[in-house]
């Protein structure tokens, strides 16, 4: 169980510790009232000279009680090109551990204002897509039927892939040189994706290479002039 953000520990403390103080001046019979007048003056000068950590502050606030990214998710800030588990949330700023095992703190000003996206909310279900493409005089309905079985069987035998889903695959884009499609499959969870794709890729481009299915290399046609080279023309690969 993932312990609750410093935020609110460190709010909550400070919420215990006033309500003591007020609890000892109250029973000394000394007024208060003069003392919160004070206390709001000094509050008003204070707020002003460290107006970046209040809104840090109240960023981070926001953050908790919004609940839109908790300790614990997997999250990615496209706009600063942040991905990582969210580690904690303080008063100033959040801290996010990278896949490299770093640490990245963005202020929770920043991190309020930017585009968020939570790879585990709704859930941490997250769909895996596989970019791939087929040679123009390939039989499509034979590389549908061995696309989708293999992708069954990384689905049923990989690690973090969800055991129940049916993956499928659907053609999309006549390209320069191959038919594309995207398979989709599911994995537990963002990071799990990773294994899958690469047991996948392994898995496909073996069972093609066993039933003659090509993925053809990018062709272009180069034209020259006879009295340069001799010949009319060059058909190369890249």
């Amino acid at each position: 169980m993932k312990s609750p953000p410093q935020l609110i520990s460190r709010v909550l403390s400070g919420i215990v510790y006033l309500l003591a103080l007020l609890v000892i001046l109250d029973y000394f019979q000394i007024e208060v009232t003069p003392i919160i007048a004070a206390l709001g003056i000094g509050g008003l000068a204070v707020g002003l000279a460290l107006q970046d950590s209040l809104s840090n502050f109240f960023a981070g606030i926001y953050i908790v009680s919004g609940s839109p990214v908790k300790v614990g998710d997997f999250i990615e800030v496209p706009g600063d090109k942040i991905s990582g588990y969210v580690e904690d949330i303080s008063w100033r700023s959040t801290k996010i551990r990278t896949l490299p095992n770093t640490i990245v703190i963005i202020p929770n000003s920043r991190l309020s204002q930017s585009v968020v996206v939570n790879t585990y909310l709704p859930n941490k279900e997250i769909a895996v897509l596989v970019e791939c493409g087929v040679a123009y005089d390939s039989d499509l309905e034979k590389v549908e039927k061995i696309t989708n079985q293999v992708a069954e069987q990384i689905q049923k035998n990989v690690s973090g892939a969800v055991k129940i889903f049916k993956p499928f695959i659907r053609y999309h884009t006549f390209g320069d040189s191959n038919i594309n499609f995207t398979i989709i499959l599911r994995a537990e969870e963002f990071t799990a994706g990773y294994l899958i794709k690469h047991e996948f890729i392994k898995a496909l481009k073996r069972r093609f290479d066993q039933e003659s299915i090509e993925i053809s290399f990018p062709a272009r046609n180069v034209y020259t002039h006879p009295s340069v080279t001799g010949k009319q023309r060059i058909r190369r690969k890249y």
